[in-house]
Formats: C-alpha cells, structure tokens, sequence
C-alpha cells in the first residue's frame, strides 16, 4: 500500500489544488500534524475529511503498509516539514515491508513566488520592529544608494557569487519603499513597470517587428518621446536623474541631446576651470565611445591597489 504526500505551497491561495491532488485526497484517509494547517477550511467544504495527528515518522509509515493512507504536508516551517518526511522515509526503509511513498504536489511555487516571502517579512517588521517602523522615504535613501553602490562593486569585481546576496539587499530597499508609501504598495510598483516594459516593448507583446538591438532601441525612443509628450513635456532631457554621479550625469544628458539632434557647439565651453576641463573629458569620452564613470572608477581601483601593495610593504 502506498503513503501518497500531498505538499503545497503557502504563496499559493489555499483550496487552489491540482487536478490530481483532488483526487488523491479523495482516495483514502488523509492526516496531518496542525489543526491550524491552511488547507483544512476548503477541505472541508468540499467534503474531504482530514483527521490531525501527532506527527510520528513511524505510526505513519506502519499504517502505509496495510492500507492507503494521504499525508497532507505542509504544516510546518519548510525546514521542520522535510525532516518529518526524511524521518518518514527512514522509519518506512526500516520496515520489513517497506510501504510505497509517493508525492503529488498540490501546489507548487511560480517563479518569483518568493517575492511574496519578502513583502510579508517586511510587513511584519514595519509593524513589529520600532527602527523599522520609525523609517521614512527620506531616513531611507543612504541605505538606497548604499545597497545600489555595492551592486555595482560586485559586478565590476567579477563576484557573481556574491551578485545574489546583493541584489536580494537592493530589493529589500524597493520593497521597504513600497512598504513605506501610503498611497501604492508592492502590487502597484510591480504592476506599473509591467506595464512599462510591455508598452516598451511592442517587438514582444505586439505586432511591431525589430530584428536587431538598433531597432529595439530605436522603438523605445520613440515610445518615450510619445510619454513625454503625453506628460506634457516636450524636453528630451525628462527624467535625467540630477542627483546621480557627475561624471555619468554629464554622460546621460550628452547622449540624450546628441539623440535629439542638439548642436555639439553646446557642449561647448560649459563651466569654468576644472568643471569645464571635466565635462570636455566627459564629452570626448563619450566620443570615443568609453563611459568616463566606469573608467575613472577603474583607475580609482587600480590606486587602490597600488596603496594597498604599498602598505603590504610596510
């Protein structure tokens, strides 16, 4: 006789099971550890008795040898849930007549499902801890920058092992935003750049053709320039973020005139002193098709390193 597990997911809404869930829970008796277990409520409705039960490895592997029986997982922490069902299988191996296990998933996790693991972290912290409770959008922008900051340091640096570490960091700051804001939440901040990026993207979701990245970019262009001028403004410099970095600020609004077509005697002798000597090397790198941040930021490294080996010498 087989013990057939039935998992399912918590970022799933209970009573959404599979076809073939359904019908096992209807194949014979069918036990869990928790009272509190998310599933019970729909069970029940749909007429499907679940008997709770201390959870024992053994107890249920003995009575899988003689008849059918359905454990509904799940009840537990993720960690807890699989040592039960290792202890299950170790208790059944050591039967003389070990029972068939069998696991169907009643529901299962889609991709990005672990989102929801994060919004429901930080709601409990923005409600429970007091430093999280206490933070603003304003508190919050050096932790923003910091976190976008070391995501860069890693990719420069070639640490991709370490690229998932902060990326997660840099999601917790959109995701604390998102927490923060009284008037949109998590679902909204998601749905809006879902709706961006299919607008944006014709090629994909429409019936526009673009068979090279020139034109993909070149569709984008011109959907922007259309936002803009839905908005009202007209200035192919909207949405240039002031407050970023000089060097690659000089950068964004050199390339966004040259795309509208400004005069390069623009560029031209802007600022005075150093200002003016930087922007003319913002200007001719752009030229010589080099990003001056990245390559200022390369030397920087390289001094560094070249202090740290001055140091070793000590």
């Amino acid at each position: 006789m087989p013990l057939i597990v039935v998992t399912t997911s918590p970022r799933i809404a209970p009573g959404l099971l599979s076809h073939q869930a359904w019908q096992v829970l209807r194949s014979g008796p069918v036990l869990t550890g928790s009272g509190a277990h998310p599933q019970l409520p729909y069970l029940a409705e749909a007429g499907v008795e679940v008997e709770v039960v201390e959870p024992d490895p053994r107890a249920l592997a003995v009575r899988a040898v003689t008849e059918t029986v359905v454990w509904l997982a799940g009840s537990a922490s993720e960690g807890d849930d699989e040592d039960f069902m290792r202890a299950v299988g170790h208790a059944a191996v050591a039967l003389d007549e070990p029972p068939l296990i069998e696991v169907v998933p009643g529901s299962y996790d889609l991709p990005g499902a672990r989102v929801l693991d994060l919004v429901a972290v930080m709601d409990r912290l923005r409600t429970e801890c007091p430093w999280d409770r206490k933070q603003t959008h304003e508190t919050l922008v050096p932790y923003l920058l910091e976190e976008a900051y070391e995501v860069l340091e890693t990719i420069e640096a070639g640490d991709y092992p370490a690229l998932r570490e902060e990326l997660g960091d840099l999601l917790l700051q959109v995701v604390f935003h998102a927490r923060v804001a009284a008037d949109f939440d998590m679902d909204d901040v998601a749905a809006g750049i879902v709706e961006k990026l299919v607008r944006r993207h014709p090629h994909v979701f429409g019936s526009v053709r673009a068979e090279s990245a020139d034109e993909v970019n070149d569709n984008w262009e011109a959907i922007k320039a259309a936002e803009r001028a839905s908005k009202g403004s007209e200035s192919v410099l909207e949405g240039v973020p002031m407050g970023q970095p000089a060097l690659a600020l000089a950068a964004q609004l050199l390339r966004r005139a040259e795309r509208a077509g400004a005069p390069e005697s623009l560029s031209a002798g802007v600022g005075q002193g150093v200002a003016r000597e930087l922007f003319d090397l913002v200007r001719r790198a752009a030229a010589g098709g080099l990003d001056a941040e990245a390559e200022l930021r390369a030397a920087a490294r390289t001094y560094r390193d070249r202090v740290h080996a001055w140091e070793s010498r000590g």
